[in-house]
């Protein structure tokens, strides 16, 4: 490597060059090409950059970037570093490690002489042993000695092993393919020497080396270095497990672990820095800290010496989904022994199926027939886990064993599971909830409706520790019911349910002494008194203003153990987005801002009405977002603003709101030029659609269970259009309603009615579906399958005839079965879906040792 001056740029270069002596040499010159190619389709500002490449008189080189700093080998020669350095440098060099896995390059040779520290920060070097896709392992040739390694200063191997033994993984030595889990093995190795100032793997000969990395584990991290966050420890050994599969399986993981672990700060152990000044007040705070420090590792040692099983520590952590995958909101689930986390994923072709992960392990398993699972729930033996499938309720054994199909469950929302094997569950979206035994059978209902008819719903069911009592949500109670909307405990002796917060909705849970609830978008505990079956103090903040919560079926994003392991999905996690797909799938672009649900386009197409999370506080405000330009503006005063419609005209936007526990239907100028007009108020209502003649359809809670009603801006009169419909849309000529309904049984399928007038309604769906949209032409309906897939089917809108559902394309839409619109359609049929990213790592965050947190106010 030589230092030079590029005349033509004016700069300073480095010169790689293969010398003329070794041109002849295939393999070298194969080399060198091969790292002039990857290195150029690299570009990254923690990579290394190639400027040129070229040959002149029988010599080929490289001209590279020119890197004043040192190598990381040198700076570890004077001993290891500080954490906060370690983490900077370690979260570039991660970050670099995953740009070139992405565009399929192994680096196999990871180790400190190749990472130059820069002022700009850490460079990751040397390609030369790097691959660009997997190539066939060098085997010796039959009966020829095993290859010896070079005794070299670094011992790195050439022929069959490639790389350098102290961060080579196992499966290198063995011969056997690298792949991107190899490099994090080597980074894990390169951490581990930046933490200790040793190497991970240490021996006087190859071979006792190559013993080490196959056979034994460093020692911790903390041995050596006591103020080390033991969560870095954790982190580095996940690096270096023997098993590829054990490991963290991208570079992008290991980098948002280092990431959480330099924002924790000192809450993950990372000592923070002074900020004092002078050099007496900097004494003294030196003098403080050890003095603590002194007396926490006493404490530390007494607390060790002694038993207690049950002692926590408050200790935070993130997990991440499968490569690939993104978590399902709402859908995961930690074992009752608090080992285990059960979740939905989504994968990039938009199925779900079920996982389960151990919560000491790096990676997880996907379940074998879990497809289109949804709301897992653990058995109390934390052996098996219950889900809803296809409209049915099913079990399965996490060793591997079978599903089992337990019963019918349309449209499942939640369930429970006691140790005398009954699961109380409920069905639908609306109804009691029922019991059934864990080995299948008759289900028969465990709660009942106030009234016979009634369109209340029951929800999200979960035992108390006595297996008998538990917890459920009362959702959509009709005025005149005398069981009010809010968290109940029910008994599988039947008799009168008691109301525990008629101000609480959602799932709540009981944990550890507490119950669990989420306020606006806090995690709260309470204590909760088992024998009376009350709330005994005040409710404390476990996690403030993070946690995801479905504005409509009221499901919050936590799940507690019994040993004090809580869960939850943070809201500003939340990985969705408004994307942009053309007629047959492609995907265009994405709308830049987060937190947009229930997108509706005006009638011309520039402008976008969503309501809004933005300041993501569990409240949806409305928000008109310009397409052209790019800005949003605000409108309406803030109050939980949702699914908002545009009047035929485009002049008017139409939204719900709630103001003292009472609904209101308003409109206002879609320019924000005046106050917002109430049109109703009552009754939970959810505005879907105009006509051009000024009819609005909207669903209408007044029974409880919704149902579709009408809107007469000329008279201001209300009439019922469907008693089991929902997400009612008109055609462009306003003649015909497309809706949701069930047609007598729990399957929700679209339909479609004319309007005015009277007439038999078309079914357009056939295997379930939900948030019709009309084409700009009347000529199409188009809705989401529960499978997420896109379907479009023809209509004429003279003869009222449809043709069959067809596919257009599979979503990774948000929620495929909702009582809202997650997509909508312009004017020129493209479609704007809130959708999951074809791959996503936004993280589940786990906290243990939560209880301190009730204990301590």
């Amino acid at each position: 490597m030589y230092r030079a001056r590029d005349t033509r740029l004016d700069r300073t270069v480095a010169v790689k060059v293969l010398p003329a002596e070794l041109s002849t040499d295939l393999e070298r010159c194969q080399r060198f090409e091969r790292e002039a190619r990857i290195i150029s389709s690299l570009n990254h500002p923690h990579i290394c950059t190639l400027y040129d490449i070229g040959h002149q008189e029988g010599t080929d080189y490289l001209v590279l970037e020119y890197l004043e700093g040192e190598a990381l080998a040198g700076r570890l020669e004077r001993g290891p570093m500080p954490v906060e350095q370690l983490l900077r440098y370690g979260i570039e060099i991660a970050d670099a490690l995953d740009k070139a896995h992405r565009q399929g390059v192994i680096h196999r040779d990871l180790k400190p002489a190749n990472i130059m520290l820069t002022k700009s920060g850490a460079k990751l070097l040397d390609f030369g042993l790097a691959k660009a896709r997997p190539q066939p392992a060098l085997l010796p040739q039959p009966g020829a000695p095993p290859a010896a390694p070079t005794a070299s200063l670094e011992l790195t191997m050439e022929g069959t092993l490639m790389g350098t033994l102290h961060y080579m993984a196992p499966e290198q030595l063995e011969g056997r393919e690298a792949d991107a889990r190899s490099d994090i093995f080597a980074l894990g190795a390169v951490l581990y020497e930046m933490a200790t100032g040793r190497r991970a793997f240490e021996g006087k000969t190859p071979a006792s080396v190559m013993a080490a990395v196959l056979e034994r584990e460093p020692p911790p991290i903390t041995a050596s270095q006591p103020l080390a966050p033991p969560a870095l420890d954790r982190l580095v050994r996940s690096c270096l497990a023997k098993d590829p599969e054990q490991r963290w399986q991208t570079a992008h993981d290991v980098k948002l672990q280092l990431l959480w672990l330099a924002e924790a700060g000192s809450q993950a152990g990372v000592p923070a820095p002074l900020k004092t000044r002078g050099r007496k007040r900097e004494y003294a705070a030196w003098t403080a800290a050890a003095l603590a420090l002194v007396a926490a590792l006493l404490l530390a040692f007494i607390y060790f010496r002694r038993p207690a099983p049950g002692a926590a520590h408050l200790l935070r952590s993130s997990l991440l989904p499968p490569a690939n995958f993104s978590f399902e909101p709402y859908n995961f689930a930690v074992s009752p022994d608090g080992t285990r986390l059960a979740f939905v994923g989504v994968g990039p072709d938009g199925k779900n199926t079920l996982w389960v992960r151990a919560l000491s392990a790096p990676s997880a398993q996907q379940l074998n027939g879990t497809e289109w699972a949804s709301f897992p729930f653990w058995s109390p033996s934390s052996g098996h886990i219950g889900f809803f499938a296809e409209g049915r309720l099913k079990t399965v054994d996490i060793t591997g064993g079978a599903v089992e199909i337990l019963c019918e469950a349309p449209i499942g929302r939640g369930g429970t599971w006691n140790r005398d094997g009954t699961i109380v569950f409920a069905p639908s979206i609306a109804g009691p909830l029922y019991r059934v035994s864990a080995s299948g059978g008759v289900p028969t209902p465990v709660t009942g409706l106030p009234r016979p008819g009634g369109g209340q719903a029951h929800r999200w069911p979960s035992f108390l520790p006595d297996g008998k009592h538990f917890l459920y949500f009362v959702d959509w109670s009709a005025p005149e019911d005398r069981q009010r909307n809010g968290i109940y405990v029910g008994s599988l002796d039947s008799g009168e349910p008691k109301l525990i917060s008629s101000e609480l909705s959602g799932n709540v849970a009981y944990a550890s002494g507490n119950l669990l609830y989420v306020r606006s978008v806090s995690l709260m505990a309470q204590p909760f008194n088992l024998d009376r079956l009350e709330m005994t103090g005040p409710p404390v903040a476990i996690a403030q203003q993070e946690v995801e919560k479905d504005p409509n079926f009221l499901q919050s994003g936590f799940s507690a153990s019994e040993n004090g392991v809580l869960i939850f999905q943070s809201a500003v996690d939340s990985p969705a987005r408004l994307v942009w797909f053309d007629s047959v799938g492609k995907e265009l672009q994405q709308i830049p801002e987060v937190g947009y649900n229930f997108p509706c386009f005006s009638p011309d197409g520039h402008y976008l009405a969503v309501a809004s999370d933005d300041e993501q506080n569990g409240r949806y405000y409305l928000r008109v977002y310009d397409l052209e330009r790019g800005v949003s503006t605000r409108l309406g005063d803030g109050i939980i603003e949702e699914t908002p419609v545009w009047s035929h005209d485009g002049k008017r936007i139409t939204y719900p709101t709630v103001r003292d526990g009472t609904y209101y239907l308003e409109e206002i100028d879609a320019d924000g030029s005046g106050p917002p007009q109430v049109l109703l108020k009552g009754a939970r209502m959810a505005p879907t659609g105009w006509s051009p003649d000024g009819h609005l359809v909207f669903m209408s809670f007044a029974k409880g269970r919704p149902h579709l009603a009408l809107y007469s801006a000329s008279d201001h009169q209300v009439t019922e259009f469907s008693a089991a419909g929902a997400e009612g849309q008109f055609s462009p000529d306003g003649k015909w309603i497309a809706y949701t309904g069930t047609g007598g049984h729990s399957v929700r399928d679209i339909f479609v009615q004319p309007f005015p007038g009277s007439g038999g309604r078309i079914q357009i769906s056939s295997a379930g579906g939900a948030q019709p949209h009309w084409s700009h032409d009347g000529k199409q309906i188009f809705f989401i399958q529960p499978d997420r897939k896109l379907m479009a089917v023809s209509f004429d809108p003279q003869k009222g005839a449809a043709g069959a559902p067809r596919v257009l394309f599979q979503t990774r839409i948000v929620a495929p079965i909702f009582l809202t619109f997650q997509y909508a359609v312009s004017p020129d049929g493209r479609f704007l879906i809130n959708s999951f990213p074809s791959s996503s790592s936004a993280p589940l965050t786990v906290l243990t040792g939560w209880t301190l947190l009730v204990k301590s106010r």
